[in-house]
Parts: structure tokens; sequence; C-alpha cells
């Protein structure tokens, strides 16, 4: 079915980008707000965003707090993995939230569950009070996965690197601007208004993420649609669309090993940028000796190389699926991922700030693009657990997160840059298990596809027969139609040569 949605798009049923009706060409107008596509993707960024604000909106200002609340470096750093450690579980719920009842209410319903955490981390008057603020503000990253599960469903295989890049990305930008914006708002509520003591301006700072993240969850259901033909509940509710089984969803994403390998992966570029901002901004301020403000500016450099850094990956994994197919993500994206975990040691090696914030430029950008890189592969896992695999995979990244925090920047077992040093080899050598992803039907980094293995077989495996014959597998059959690009392109010349085969006809 073709609907026209303005003079110069129109939209496939399920999962299609907007196609150029002049040469049928997949494009991604960025700055459009056009629903249902590009208005889902800027309200799925703005609410990771808004999260990523909350949550890391702490950091930046704790040698404030520290006096205030009295803090140990232990209580610093369990603080810190308390941040990420609880997304690791909201991650995994809203992804099977979001394949039972749609992204958008999955991702306004954590929302608004976590926003009075937000509120109440201003009332923090001890360390234990500190940390459950923010281990239950740390829950509203799941919105991660609404995220990059709305990417999915809106936008075709051939750029769904892109999107979900671009989506994340921007929302992962929230922690670069929180370092950024909560020191100057803090010194703003010091210098220009009653709170003018420290120990209450930090408190009241807290309220303006709160507020943004609390209009965000509104915008998403007044504004939002979460397929191209409408919302699930709705869809549901018609008979347009399958309510599926909870127990079939989860099983068929928990038995694929796939999910598994991409939640490491993703647990050692994601959860490595997440360990990074909760420190940066203090590593700045104590080892260089640095003001609140100038230590926030520079801290939040690293999170702020997110407006391109995500958005190349996924590029990038785009593109190396146009010359070389899956094997070519896959390779792309342990290539990238090798090579922050490269600049990690190095940055924990250098001495001056001015080598320090260079290096630190340089390993954001490849650990935020290895990011994108992960979700270029993450769709193609699973169609019909598309939101439980994307969920595992966050999880993979709080829970790489939570390790990073523990082992290196927790206390003062080791010294922040020692930490670096370590986390960048840990990097190198667990990326290296990317080497055993292998679809059948595109084959992985180090071999080739299995003959006469296609799309269709690899997705028609999560339905059994009666659901065949009640027709409910057809939308991961369209989606294993489109994924057809993932063959390398040797392989679909060679298809092609064979359909142009001309077909010998018997003279009667």
């Amino acid at each position: 079915m073709v609907t026209r949605v303005n003079d110069e798009f129109e939209t496939k049923k399920f999962g299609d980008l907007p196609v150029d009706t002049e040469n049928k060409a997949m494009i991604f107008p960025l700055f459009s707000v056009a629903k249902p596509h590009m208005r889902a993707f800027h309200l799925s960024w703005f609410t990771y965003f808004t999260c990523f604000i909350s949550t890391f909106a702490a950091p930046p200002l704790l040698p404030i707090i520290r006096d205030n609340l009295n803090l140990t470096a232990n209580d610093i750093g369990n603080a810190g993995v308390g941040s990420v450690a609880g997304a690791i579980f909201a991650r995994l719920a809203l992804g099977a939230a979001c394949d039972m009842v749609g992204p958008r209410l999955a991702a306004a319903t954590i929302c608004f569950i976590t926003v009075p955490a937000v509120f109440l981390s201003s009332m923090a008057s001890s360390p234990t009070a500190f940390f459950i603020m923010r281990f239950f503000t740390g829950f509203s990253l799941a919105t991660f996965v609404s995220t990059q599960y709305w990417m999915s469903c809106m936008f075709s295989p051939k750029v769904v690197g892109l999107a979900n890049g671009q989506s994340g990305g921007w929302g992962n930008l929230g922690g670069g601007v929180a370092n950024l914006v909560m020191p100057f708002l803090y010194s703003f509520i010091l210098n220009k208004t009653p709170a003018d003591t420290p120990f209450t301006a930090w408190r009241v700072a807290f309220f303006i993420p709160a507020g943004l993240q609390m209009f965000s969850a509104y915008a998403v259901m007044l504004f939002g649609q979460d397929l191209p033909d409408g919302n699930f509940l709705q869809m549901q509710k018609s008979g347009a669309m399958h309510k599926d089984k909870a127990s079939k969803i989860v099983y068929h994403a928990v038995t694929n090993y796939r999910s598994w390998i991409t939640a490491i992966g993703y647990g050692f570029c994601f959860g490595v940028e997440l360990a990074v901002t909760n420190v940066v901004v203090y590593y700045f301020y104590d080892r260089f000796n640095l003001n609140l403000n100038l230590a926030g500016i520079v801290g939040a450099l690293f999170g702020m190389v997110n407006i391109f850094s995500r958005s190349s990956g996924g590029w990038f994994s785009d593109f190396m699926a146009k010359k070389f197919g899956m094997r070519g993500r896959l390779w792309g994206w342990w290539t990238v991922q090798t090579l922050s975990g490269v600049m990690c040691i190095v940055m924990g090696r250098m001495n001056t700030l001015s080598s320090t914030t260079a290096v630190m430029m340089i390993f954001s950008f490849l650990v935020q693009a290895a990011e994108g890189l992960t979700f270029g592969v993450v769709p193609f896992v699973s169609r019909r657990s598309l939101g439980v695999v994307s969920g595992l995979s966050g999880a993979g990244g709080n829970a790489g997160a939570v390790i990073c925090q523990v082992i290196f920047f927790r206390g003062s077992q080791f010294k922040i840059e020692h930490g670096l040093t370590y986390m960048g080899i840990v990097i190198i050598a667990c990326t290296l298990s990317l080497g055993t992803i292998n679809f059948p039907q595109w084959g992985g980094m180090f071999c080739g596809p299995k003959p006469n293995v296609t799309e269709e077989d690899y997705y028609m495996r999560e339905w059994d027969a009666e659901e065949q014959e009640q027709g409910l597998h057809r939308v991961s059959m369209k989606f294993a139609e489109g994924s057809r690009n993932e063959r390398s392109s040797k392989v679909i010349s060679v298809t092609e040569e064979e359909d142009s085969t001309p077909t010998p006809v018997n003279n009667v």
C-alpha cells in the first residue's frame, strides 16, 4: 500500500523511509519535521537528550556537591556506578515494552516515572540519598532503547545505520551539554538569584533538567506516532496489527547468540563513554587545577563530539554495507572500536592539558562512532524481537559502564589516568568478540555466506508453522526483502546476472 504524504515524498507500508519519486533514492531530510518519519526522529533524540542531561547533571557540579554532602572518593564512585547500573534492567524491560505497546508509550512512561528522582535530587542531604537519586534518575537512560527501536521501525534497512546513529548521537550529546551548561547555570543562580549560597544554588539548578525531561515526555505523547501507518495500540485494536506474545518475543531474542555479542561490543563503546562522562570534569578539575567552569568546558568537549561522531559511525556502517554487505558493517565496527581502545590508552599517558584534550577529542570521536556502527548491525539480528534485542544491546552498554566504573574509576584504587590506560586494553580485548558474529545468509568477518540460504530463511525461523499460516510473519518477510542489500556487492552482482539471463523459449 502506498500513501501520499506531500508533493515530494511517498511512503511505503511499515519501515520505509520517504522515497524520492523522481529517482526512487532513499533520503534523510535531517531538518524536516514532517510526520511521521522525521517527526519521530526529532522527538526520539530530544527525549533521550533530556534524559541524558538529567542523568549527568550531577558530575560537573561534584566539587560543590562533594563539599556540601561530605562525599568521599568511594561515595562519588558508588554514585557514578548507580547512575548507570539501574538502566541495565530498565533497558531490558523497555525493549520488551516497545515490542508490546510501541516506542512512544514506552518512552513517555519511563520519563514520567523517573522525573521525580531528578526533582528530588535537589533535596539530597547525605551520601546515601545522593546515591539513591542518581540510581533512579539513571533509569531514564532506557529511552535509548525506544529511540533505536523507533528509528528501526520508521526507516529502511539502507539508511537504518544513519538514522540510528544520528538519533543516538544527538541524544548522547546531552552528556556534553550537561558538562557545559550545569556549571554556568549554577554560577548564574548563585550570582543572579536569591539562591546566593553555593549549597543552595546547585540544588536549584536541578529543576531545569527535570523540567526539560517532563516536557519531552508530553511532546512524545502528543505529537509522536509509533509506525508509518499509525500507533501500536490503535492498530492492535483495529486488527491491523498482530499483538505478539511476550514469551516468544523474549525467547527469540535471548536464544540468538548475536544479541549477546552485540551487548558485549556495545558495553565497551557506549559503556566507556558513560564511564568517562562520569569522571572527565572531575579529572580535569583535579589533575590540571582548572576552575569549575573551565573544567566543565573542556569536559563538555568529550560529549559534544556526538553532534557528528555517532551519526558518522552510522553513515560509515551504511557505506560499508553498500560496498561489502554485512561483512563490511562488522569489519568497520571492529576497526573503529579497536582504534578507540588504542586512543584511550594514549589519553591515559598524556601529561599536559593540551595533549590530553587533543587525544580526548580523537578518542571521543572513535568511541562514539563505534556506537553508531553497533546499531548499524543490531536491527538485523532479529525482526520479531527487535525491541528485546535492542534492549539487550543497550543494557550491555550500561553493564559495560558499571564494569569500567567499578574496576577503573571507583575509589582510590587507580589514578584516573591509569584507569584510562587499563580500560583501553580491555576495549581492544573485548572487541575481538565481534569476530564470532555470523549471519548464515550474509557471512561474518572471516567467512562468507552459506550457499542457498536467503534472508527469508533467516527471519522466517522465528515464526512457527501455525503463525505462518495465519500470515503473522509478513512484516518479517517485508524486512527480509528490504535487507537484501546486506549481501556483498559480489553476491548481488552474481544474483543480478542470473536474474538477467534470458530464459530459452521453445519454438512451437
